[in-house]
């Protein structure tokens, strides 16, 4: 991780020093306060609780020192998602998507956006270092690509969408902002679900949208109020709580994943590993110039439907679990919710085990 990105995570576990007072609390109090005592309006800190509590805004303020731009929380990365497209879209607008990124995004786009006069096209994640986005209005991207990991440079595709006349929306879930930093490469906005790394514990849903035009945010923030997508202060204080440690967890994750791949490519039952960190990868180019490191998340297939599950199954330092990002090693066989990858493919988080006996189960596992 490089040094600016060690800086925001000092600045991070810091960011409420300033104001405490005498005999506050140093942990984030949790504010569970729906009204508030208003004899007036005018000057009022908060109103109600659809428009802002302090335990959310103390995790925004979090998110915007790692963004470097204003963020708006969310009750889950799809209800981020959501906003960054209604706060960006109308009818008869053209939105571009990657067809092998994250499928709810693509069932959103096709069951519900279509339907309201957007034209939805979808294309690979490789096709976008090519492709014309003459009459988008929104291009979509996702990098690395979840799950295949391929990876989009945003910078040449930000400069590309915005001659074209479109917006560029960012998800960043797979990287975080300490990894990652799509709007100081062109994007208008990024979105991402902090369930996964941020929040690391597998315990709660959230999600943000980050951006530096004042006008987007406006729309962001409009759209959270007005559509009650609103998060709960229990659940922010748990985030909040969770990126206290994101920087000292991703540092073991994405060592030890860089280590696991290293290995999983050069043992006999491992076919088409993807990892962004190895030099041999068709995305490591372009990684190594845009992110301040590779990521926990490592995708490769055996043999077929059946080995995936037993190898699965038999190592007893993976949990089998949809997501990822958490403080244990998960993986998933992902053909089985209909992505195009084959039968055997296996996405794998690394998580914060001990190296060598998370690598000694999984090999133990491979060589049954």
């Amino acid at each position: 991780m490089d040094k600016a990105s060690q800086t925001r995570a000092a600045q991070l576990l810091h960011h409420r020093s300033a104001g405490l007072k005498k005999g506050d609390p140093i942990s984030l109090p949790i504010v569970p306060a729906a009204t508030f005592h208003l004899p007036e309006v005018a000057g009022a800190s908060h109103i109600y609780g659809r428009n802002g509590i302090t335990t959310w805004e103390a995790v925004e303020e979090q998110l915007a020192l790692l963004e470097n731009a204003p963020c708006v929380s969310f009750p889950s990365g799809m209800a981020a998602i959501s906003a960054a497209l209604m706060a960006t879209l109308k009818v008869g607008a053209k939105l571009i998507i990657p067809a092998d990124g994250y499928y709810v995004t693509r069932v959103l786009s096709e069951v519900f956006l279509a339907p309201f006069g957007v034209e939805v096209v979808q294309i690979g994640t490789a096709e976008y270092a090519a492709y014309d986005f003459s009459g988008a209005a929104v291009v979509y991207l996702e990098t690395p690509s979840n799950p295949g990991l391929d990876v989009v440079d945003i910078a040449a595709v930000s400069t590309r969408a915005h001659a074209a006349g479109a917006l560029v929306i960012v998800d960043n879930t797979t990287m975080t902002p300490l990894l990652q930093r799509p709007l100081d490469l062109g994007a208008d906005l990024v979105v991402a679900a902090d369930t996964k790394a941020p929040a690391g514990h597998s315990d709660v849903l959230f999600g943000h949208v980050a951006g530096r035009d004042a006008g987007l945010m406006a729309r962001v923030r409009d759209w959270r109020r007005l559509s009650g997508a609103v998060p709960g202060p229990f659940e922010a204080w748990q985030v909040h709580r969770g990126i206290e440690t994101l920087e000292v967890r991703l540092e073991r994750m994405c060592a030890s994943a860089g280590v696991i791949a290293t290995r999983l490519a050069a043992h006999r039952a491992v076919a088409n590993l993807r990892y962004p960190g190895l030099a041999s990868d068709a995305s490591y180019a372009i990684s190594k110039a845009q992110m301040a490191g590779f990521g926990f998340l490592i995708g490769f297939e055996l043999l077929d439907e059946a080995r995936a599950e037993r190898f699965l199954s038999e190592c007893p330092y993976i949990v089998q679990s949809t997501s990822f990002g958490g403080t244990h090693t998960s993986g998933e066989r992902r053909a089985r919710w209909g992505d195009k990858v084959a039968p055997g493919f296996i996405r794998l988080s690394v998580g914060i085990e001990p190296l060598e006996p998370l690598w000694a189960a999984m090999e133990v596992a491979l060589n049954s």
